[in-house]
C-alpha cells in the first residue's frame, strides 16, 4: 500500500463525517462540563437538565446565528463570482504558462493564496477550477502533469484565508461591541468593561506580524510547490466529470422576463450596490479606518460584484444555485457548534480551561500554545466561524489574566486554525468535485503544504 493509501485510510478510520463529529463533540462537552463543572450542591439530574438548558440557549442564539449566516453569504457570493466571465477569462489566461507540473504548481498556488487572502469562498473555488482548467489545458495538449499536486496548489488558499480580510475571527472583533457581547456571562461586568470595543484590520490583517507571514506564505509556499512538482513523476490525467454548472443563457426571454436577462439592468443595480459600499467606506465616516471592514461589508461587495460581472440576475441566481450546496455544512453544523460554545460558557468550563493555560504559559508560550490548540480544535470543527465562538472566549479571558496583547492571540488562533485545514478535507470537498480528485490523492501533499505553513506560523509568532 502507497504512503497515500495509508495516509487516506488513517483518516478514514478516525475521522467520521463531520456533522458526526460535531454531534461527537457536543457528546464530549456535555460530559466533560458534567464532571468538571458541576456544583457539589445539585444534584445530577437538576445539573443535567441545567447543561441542556445551556446547549439549547447556545443552539439558537441569536447574534451567532447572524454571523452563520454571513459565513454562507461569503462562501456562496464567493463562489458565484469565480464563475463569471471576467474571473473565468483570467484562470483560462495563465494556464498557458502551466507547461509542466512545476509550473503549474507554483502558479496556481501563488493566485489562489493572493485570491484567498481577499475571500476564503472566492479562493476556494477559484483555486479548484483553476487547477480543473490546467488538466484540461494539459490533457488537451498532451502534457504530463502530476494532477493531484496541482489540486492540492488549487487547495492552498484554505492555509491563508483566517489571516486575510474574509477571516472569520478577524471580521468579527472589528465589529463594534462584538468581544465584549462575547464575554457576556463570562467575564465580571468590570474585565468586560476593560476589553476594547473593537480591535481594528491595522492591528490584525495589516499588522506588521501579519503582513511579514502573509509576504512569506506568497513567497515561500508557491517556491515550495515547484519544487515538489519537480520532484513529481507526472501521469496520464484522467478528468472525470465535473460539477461546475454554466450560467450561459439558453433562452429568448420575452414580456416582463427580459428584465431578469438585461445586461443594463443588472450592470446599474451591481453598480449601486458597490456605490453604497464605496460610500459608507470612504465618504460616511469621519475619519476614515479599517473598520468599514466587516462580514457585511465584505458580502456587500461580493454581491455587488457578483450581480456587475454576470452580466444579467438569470445568470447570477444560476451561479447561485450552483454554488449553494457548498454551505450546507455551515448551515446545519454551525448551530451545533454554538450548543458547545453554549455549554462551554454557562456552566463556566472557559474559565477552567483559561485557568489551565495561564498556569502553564507565558508571554512567549501562549501563542504558540494557542496556535496548535487551534489546530487541534480545527481537525474536529472545520470551521473558523464555529472555532472562534468556542475558543474565542478563552483567549480572550487568558489574554486578560496574562496581559498578553490579545490582537497577537487572536492571530494566533487564526493561523492554528487555518494550518490544518490540509490535513483535514472538510472543506476540500468543494475542490474535489470540481477537479474530480480523490480526498487521498491531495492528501499526502497537502500534508507537506501543512509542514511548510507550521514552520512559517511558528517562526512568525515567536519573532514577533
Amino acid at each position: 500500500m502507497s504512503f497515500s493509501d495509508r495516509f487516506a485510510n488513517v483518516f478514514k478510520r478516525v475521522l467520521p463525517a463531520p456533522f458526526t463529529i460535531a454531534v461527537l463533540l457536543t457528546l464530549l462537552t456535555f460530559l466533560l462540563a458534567f464532571f468538571i463543572t458541576r456544583p457539589e450542591d445539585q444534584g445530577a439530574g437538576a445539573y443535567t437538565l441545567q447543561l441542556l438548558e445551556y446547549w439549547e440557549d447556545g443552539l439558537w442564539n441569536s447574534p451567532l446565528l447572524t454571523f452563520a449566516l454571513q459565513m454562507m453569504l461569503m462562501l456562496v457570493l464567493g463562489h458565484a463570482l469565480a464563475l463569471t466571465k471576467p474571473v473565468s477569462a483570467i484562470i483560462q489566461a495563465g494556464t498557458r504558462f502551466c507547461t509542466n507540473t512545476a509550473n503549474a504548481a507554483a502558479l496556481v498556488t501563488l493566485l489562489t493564496i493572493l485570491v484567498s487572502l481577499f475571500n476564503w469562498g472566492l479562493g476556494l473555488i477559484f483555486g479548484a477550477i483553476f487547477a480543473r482548467k490546467v488538466a484540461e489545458h494539459a490533457a488537451a495538449r498532451n502534457i504530463p502533469l502530476n494532477y493531484p499536486i496541482i489540486g492540492a496548489a488549487g487547495y492552498s488558499g484554505l492555509m491563508v484565508w483566517h489571516g486575510g480580510i474574509s477571516g472569520s475571527s478577524l471580521t468579527k472583533i472589528a465589529e463594534d461591541g462584538h468581544i465584549k457581547s462575547l464575554m457576556q456571562g463570562v467575564m465580571s461586568e468590570e474585565q468586560i468593561q476593560q476589553l476594547p470595543n473593537s480591535i481594528g484590520f491595522d492591528q490584525t490583517v495589516f499588522s506588521t506580524m501579519n503582513i511579514i507571514i502573509s509576504l512569506a506564505l506568497i513567497v515561500l509556499i508557491p517556491l515550495g510547490m515547484y519544487w515538489l512538482g519537480k520532484k513529481s513523476k507526472p501521469g496520464k490525467i484522467a478528468l472525470r466529470q465535473s460539477m461546475m454548472k454554466t450560467t450561459e443563457q439558453n433562452v429568448s426571454p420575452v414580456g416582463a422576463e427580459r428584465l431578469d436577462h438585461s445586461k443594463l439592468f443588472a450592470i446599474l443595480f451591481g453598480v449601486l450596490i458597490l456605490g453604497v459600499a464605496f460610500y459608507k467606506a470612504f465618504i460616511k465616516p469621519d475619519d476614515i479606518t479599517l473598520k468599514f471592514i466587516t462580514p457585511n461589508f465584505i458580502n456587500l461587495v461580493l454581491l455587488g460584484l457578483g450581480i456587475a460581472l454576470h452580466l444579467s440576475f438569470t445568470n447570477f441566481l444560476k451561479a447561485v444555485d450552483s454554488a449553494i450546496s457548498g454551505a450546507a455544512g455551515i448551515l446545519i453544523q454551525f448551530p451545533l457548534y454554538f450548543g458547545i460554545m453554549g455549554i462551554m460558557k454557562s456552566s463556566g468550563m472557559v474559565t477552567e480551561l483559561s485557568q489551565f493555560f495561564v498556569s502553564i504559559s507565558n508571554e512567549t508560550t501562549y501563542p504558540i500554545f494557542t496556535f496548535m490548540s487551534a489546530g487541534l480544535v480545527n481537525i474536529f470543527v472545520p470551521s473558523g466561524g464555529g472555532q472562534w465562538a468556542v475558543q474565542g472566549p478563552i483567549i480572550v479571558q487568558a489574554a486578560s489574566d496574562l496581559k498578553l496583547l490579545l490582537p497577537k492571540n487572536i492571530l494566533a488562533l487564526a493561523y492554528g486554525d487555518q494550518v490544518t485545514n490540509m490535513l483535514q478535507p472538510f472543506w476540500a470537498l468543494p475542490l474535489l468535485g470540481i477537479t474530480g480528485l480523490r480526498a487521498k490523492e491531495i492528501l499526502p501533499y497537502t500534508l507537506i503544504l501543512f509542514l511548510m505553513g507550521s514552520a512559517i506560523f511558528i517562526v512568525g509568532l515567536l519573532i514577533f
